[in-house]
């Protein structure tokens, strides 16, 4: 007869993979047919950006107010579509501060930073007031503006490789940019001759994209460049140099240059440019006088080749796009710049395809819609012109090649609660940075979390991450780390553990809770 203690370790062991494979396939169970769900509890508020915070609760924020939410998903499992909404720490009322149109991010210890606005309590401001979060403390520090600046404005911001965030000034020319110590709260500021040099045009309207080899690329918007209204440029900056070069032609035109002369107006608008999983950048346009064109941008061989119009003569003017954990990209559009309804469609890599359309939503433009990757799979929508937000599952998952990998020996096998330890692995900030808009909103989600599964009870607990050694997308092979704390009523005993990056898990881990 086996001793009892050998049975013992065979039913934990047949245990932890009973539990990595229910894992498993709650991540792969929308692969039947795209879909769309609400919050069960609706907010009471009309919810705007939102930010994934690194314990996997969603930081919401109430548009046009100085107001902030914290979407906490369903307990013990990755359910957001039964989460609770709690109100968190508002901006300090000296700030006065309510933003609309605003740069933001989650930075690589974890806090939240947001940064100006097109409009400040709902009047046109381009203001430069910002403020960073601390989720620890549930506090928000104001945060001075760059030194001789006037206006941030609706800006792009980028969270660089090397963890620094990166902030456009809106408006002025030759354009401007400053990068933020993170500990000091200050600013360098970069010019056209040093650290932000030889950029076309004004960064007004454009957005920013992550390149795999660090770079930022973006389509420039000839804004009071006097060039041809058919201008096709694009240009990648090079963090380590600090000098814009040219990324060649776009071959169509992504931004709004009313060529046909039907709306009377130049509105420079442009749409987002999504990194897919494939290395390929999807950039899409705006466009007041029909279609919005799209372009694809091979980042290993440089050369952008022209892509599908957006169907039904709609176009990308101020409208989000997210990159499914499937490849596929949700997007967002209109039918002219600003104008409503939206209708929302799947690009495969190819061509566009019909979805169902989210229940309650339309009709409304897209310029108040915001979207954000969850750890769960889904993509999180949410417009301020509706109380209400919605959950899309796409209709299939993840190839195994674009999962995160923990390496053997590089993670503890025994943690504590309230203890802190660090994992080490491949791929870890995802492919992607997850959902894109341009200027007005960012909610980049490349970087890792961590969920340790009990292996008695399946109850799920998020550790908080922090201390990221790198903030690049597609790593490949490299290897990267993060730290991460196990958080209080984290269940002891038998365990596993993932890394997810933008909503796609590792394989599991076996660990230990101790209390």
């Amino acid at each position: 007869m086996r001793p009892a203690s050998s049975i013992k370790r065979d039913m934990q062991k047949l245990a932890v993979v009973t539990i990595a494979l229910i894992t498993a396939l709650a991540w792969s169970s929308g692969v039947s047919a795209q879909s769309w769900n609400t919050l069960a509890t609706p907010p009471t508020f009309s919810p705007s950006t939102t930010l994934l915070l690194t314990d996997g609760t969603v930081l919401v924020y109430e548009n046009n107010t100085s107001n902030w939410w914290k979407l906490t998903p369903k307990q013990y499992k990755m359910d957001y579509v039964d989460g609770t909404l709690a109100p968190v720490a508002s901006f300090p009322a000296s700030m006065n501060y309510a933003p609309w149109g605003f740069a933001s991010a989650v930075l690589p210890d974890g806090r939240v930073i947001v940064e100006g606005g097109e409009y400040n309590h709902n009047v046109l401001d381009e203001t430069t007031k910002g403020a960073i979060y601390d989720p620890i403390a549930d506090s928000w520090t104001e945060v001075s503006p760059p030194s001789g600046w006037t206006q941030i404005g609706d800006a792009s911001s980028v969270v660089l490789p090397d963890g620094t965030f990166m902030l456009a000034n809106c408006c002025d020319f030759p354009a401007q940019a400053a990068l933020l110590d993170e500990a000091t709260l200050t600013w360098t500021v970069l010019t056209n001759t040093s650290g932000f040099v030889g950029k076309f045009d004004r960064n007004w309207e454009e957005g920013w994209t992550l390149l795999p080899s660090g770079g930022v690329l973006t389509v420039d918007c000839y804004v009071r460049v006097k060039k041809s209204k058919w201008g096709t440029n694009s240009e990648i900056y090079d963090p380590n140099t600090g000098v814009w070069e040219s990324a060649g032609s776009t071959v169509n035109r992504l931004w709004d240059s009313d060529p046909g002369g039907c709306s009377k107006k130049i509105t420079y608008e442009v749409g987002p440019a999504l990194l897919r999983p494939d290395g390929t950048v999807f950039a899409t346009g705006s466009n007041s006088c029909g279609a919005g064109h799209t372009a694809i941008y091979d980042t290993t061989s440089g050369v952008w080749t022209a892509g599908p119009d957006i169907p039904s003569g709609n176009d990308m003017a101020d409208g989000p796009a997210a990159v499914a954990i499937d490849g596929t990209v949700l997007l967002d559009s209109n039918p002219g710049v600003n104008r409503k309804p939206s209708t929302f469609y799947m690009f495969d890599g190819t061509s566009f395809n019909s979805i169902p359309q989210p229940t309650g939503l339309n009709p409304v433009s897209s310029e108040s819609a915001r979207m954000l990757v969850l750890p769960s799979g889904h993509v999180l929508l949410t417009h301020s012109a509706r109380k209400q937000m919605w959950f899309y599952a796409p209709a299939g998952t993840y190839q195994p090649a674009w999962q995160p990998t923990i390496c053997g020996g590089c993670y503890p096998t025994t943690v504590s609660v309230g203890g802190t330890y660090t994992v080490s692995g491949t791929q870890f900030n995802g492919l992607t940075q997850g959902a894109y808009y341009g200027d007005e909103a960012q909610s980049a989600t490349n970087y890792p979390l961590v969920v340790i599964t009990n292996t008695q009870t399946a109850h799920k607990f998020f550790a908080r991450t922090h201390s990221f050694s790198t903030m690049s997308v597609a790593t490949g092979a490299d290897t990267v780390s993060t730290d991460f704390d196990v958080l209080p009523g984290t269940e002891q005993g038998y365990s596993t553990l993932v890394v997810i990056a933008n909503g796609i898990p590792s394989a599991a881990v076996d660990i230990i809770v101790n209390p």
